[in-house]
């Protein structure tokens, strides 16, 4: 066993060997919310250039347009009004209703929130397909 996984599992209090499955899980939930913490902390949607916020769930994806000064939602979108549920090609269709919808709000230009999650597959699929609905980031 690695000398870090040792270390690890005595400063748990743990005995060397014993299963440390949960705490995985729990350090990934972690690191996903200081990762969504620094992100917030750089990106702050205004009236002119609102954020657009995305959330991945294991069976959904959620995003919304906000404008953070008001506290105001301008503009929201999610995969649980259509009829394909987790995959790409959802988040697709979610990324070209949300740009739809803020058109109609009148935002053109917003900042990016990935939200903790990485700049891959649904995530991906999502910007791309604002991108080609015509909203600016």
């Amino acid at each position: 066993m690695a000398v870090g996984k040792t270390v690890r599992s005595a400063l748990m209090g743990r005995a060397h060997g014993e299963d440390t499955r949960m705490d995985k899980n729990v350090l990934k939930s972690q690191q996903k919310v200081r990762r969504r913490r620094g992100i917030r902390r750089r990106i702050f949607g205004t009236v002119e250039r609102p954020r657009m916020a995305v959330y991945r769930s294991n069976k959904q994806i959620y995003v919304q347009v906000i404008n953070d000064v008001d506290g105001k939602t301008l503009a929201s979108a999610s995969s649980r009004s259509l009829e394909k549920g987790w995959n790409v090609e959802a988040a697709k269709q979610v990324g070209t209703l949300i740009a739809e919808k803020a058109k109609a709000a009148g935002v053109e230009v917003v900042k990016f929130d990935r939200g903790g999650s990485r700049y891959h597959g649904r995530v991906k699929a999502l910007a791309d397909a604002a991108r080609e609905g015509g909203l600016k980031f």
